[in-house]
């Protein structure tokens, strides 16, 4: 607190009192201005709290409440005595406002305390506010009830204000925020301080109930195991229903789930359920039950069946369903395009074939045959051989053909050795030791290699054998330094489709080609025979002149 005075020149020294609230002065502290000594009084609310400044600032720490005073700063000239007085007020924010003794729900149409707003050391005091979704709400008789109340503390002189709420709640409160605040006087003049939003829980009757069917599904088949719930609006929710069958006009009561197990057909029919107290209050749901007999599937043939390669089977699956039915094939759990259809085995036909119905309204409601089909057939051999670029060695191929897999085994002519996969030919005539490879086998197909570097010629033989039969095929092999034509390779389905494709191409060119030189032979036909024509008529015309010519030389002969 300066001293709002001028200081004299002839000053001898300057004091601060204070009034009290009769008038009566209390002096707290004394300063010289010759010998610059500073006293304080002996008064004990401001003991080690004061501090006077040259100037005759005065400081006071740790301010109280009982600092709001009427202070006076007294300059003294030895003439005269100078007093400037300082009004003290004192201010403290309040505790953020807190929103205690809270209801643990609210029931509609009913007055009921919603809680207390508090807040705490306060000073001056202050008000405090209630909001309803960001609303002040207003005293209404019967409605809203807000009784403020508000206490000091007598040592710290600190105030503690306190607002309780009576409140009516509707089914409109669900999930508002109540919030209140408290307003205060502070040095720079008026503020607010809110609370932290509440949300109530609000209990209100049930006004209506739904029965459900659980698993959800679009239709039940006999066996299933079904649950009926049954559920009110209202909060907190109903815990037991009566739950009517088909047929019982008594009501069975139970939480709100009932089971019926393992569902008969003539389980169908209207579920109902209902309060307890209510029983006006009703819901209801119509289950079908869907038996296996709606649903019937024949498959010819079916089962294991074993059939000859270039076989025709016929296969036929045929449904019978009360409802719309889906139908879908799947071979080796692979879903087919459309159902099979086997004109002519190959062995890429054999596999494991299922047809499937099922009920479109009911799911789960299904039925499956399968067929296995085994494809068998004689093992069919062909030899190819290759030379090498470097023409040291010789790769003679056994492609083989059957089902069930036939066994390879090579031998070599003179040697009577065996050459296959678990074993080496020691004793040919051949320059480096025998190699033999086999590929995968797929679709009834796959084949041995074996590479060679005879110095003489021989005769390699093939010997395909499976359970149907024993098949043998050879083919003599040069030695390497006699050159001789190389067969082609037996060729993949796949090559051999592009080779029909470039087959087909040059028959249609070569067709083209035979129709347009058809087309040129004929208008060359008729060319030429209108040229013969002609020429018959020109030579006509030549003869009857040259019979003219001699008619006249016979008349000169005849006249001389």
């Amino acid at each position: 607190m300066p001293c709002r005075h001028d200081v004299p020149q002839n000053l001898m020294f300057g004091k601060w009192k204070y009034e009290k609230p009769d008038g009566s002065p209390v002096f707290i502290a004394f300063r010289s201005s010759t010998k610059k000594s500073v006293q304080y009084d002996d008064v004990p609310e401001y003991k080690d709290r004061l501090n006077l400044s040259e100037n005759y600032t005065l400081s006071i720490s740790n301010a109280r409440i009982s600092d709001e005073k009427r202070f006076v700063c007294m300059l003294v000239t030895e003439d005269n005595v100078y007093e400037a007085p300082v009004v003290i007020k004192v201010f403290k924010q309040p505790s953020k406002p807190e929103i205690v003794s809270k209801a643990q729900f609210l029931e509609t149409e009913q007055l009921k305390k919603l809680g207390d707003c508090i807040s705490k050391d306060s000073y001056p005091d202050g008000n405090i506010t209630w909001y309803r979704n960001g609303k002040v709400l207003q005293p209404l008789e019967g409605e809203v009830v807000i009784i403020f109340t508000k206490q000091m503390d007598p040592v710290t002189q600190l105030y503690t204000m306190t607002s309780s709420l009576e409140y009516k709640t509707t089914k409109a409160d669900i999930q508002a925020p109540f919030t209140c605040s408290v307003t205060y006087h502070g040095p720079s003049g008026q503020k607010t301080v809110h609370s932290e939003q509440t949300v109530f829980d609000i209990y209100y009757p049930t006004e209506q109930v739904t029965i459900q069917v659980l698993p959800p599904k679009n239709a039940i088949k006999e066996g299933d195991n079904i649950t009926l719930k049954c559920l009110g609006n209202g909060n907190p929710p109903p815990e037991e229903f009566l739950f009517y069958l088909p047929g019982q006009p008594e009501g069975i009561r139970s939480s709100n789930t009932y089971m019926l197990a393992d569902v008969r057909r003539n389980a169908t029919g209207d579920y109902k359920c209902s309060l307890i107290d209510q029983k006006s209050m009703i819901a209801s749901t119509t289950i079908t039950i869907f038996c296996f007999t709606d649903l019937d599937l024949s498959l010819n043939p079916s089962g294991e069946v074993t059939k000859q390669i270039g076989d025709t089977l016929p296969v036929s699956c045929t449904v019978s369903a009360s409802r719309n039915a889906t139908v879908v094939w799947m071979k080796d759990n692979i879903r087919l395009r459309s159902s099979p259809s086997f004109s002519s085995l190959h062995y890429q036909d054999a596999g494991n074939y299922v047809c499937e119905t099922a009920l479109q309204e009911v799911e789960g409601l299904k039925k499956r045959e399968s067929l296995t089909l085994i494809v068998e057939g004689k093992p069919q051999i062909k030899m190819t051989k290759k030379t090498d670029p470097s023409g040291l060695s010789k790769t003679i191929i056994c492609h083989v053909e059957g089902f069930p897999k036939p066994a390879i085994q090579w031998t070599i002519t003179g040697s009577g050795s065996v050459i296959n996969q678990a074993s080496i030919c020691l004793f040919c005539y051949i320059l480096y030791l025998p190699n033999t490879e086999e590929s995968p086998y797929i679709n009834g197909r796959y084949y041995s290699k074996i590479i060679i570097s005879p110095e003489e010629n021989v005769t390699l033989t093939c010997t395909a054998e499976n359970q149907l039969e024993k098949t043998v095929n050879s083919l003599n092999v040069s030695a390497i330094s006699i050159p001789e034509h190389d067969e082609a390779d037996e060729i993949s389905d796949e090559n051999r489709e592009k080779v029909n494709d470039q087959a087909k191409l040059i028959v249609g060119i070569v067709v083209g080609l035979l129709l347009a030189a058809l087309v040129a032979g004929v208008v060359y036909w008729l060319y030429m025979k209108k040229s013969k024509t002609a020429s018959k008529h020109v030579n006509k015309d030549l003869g009857n002149m040259e019979e003219n010519k001699k008619l006249e030389e016979n008349n000169h002969k005849t006249e001389a």
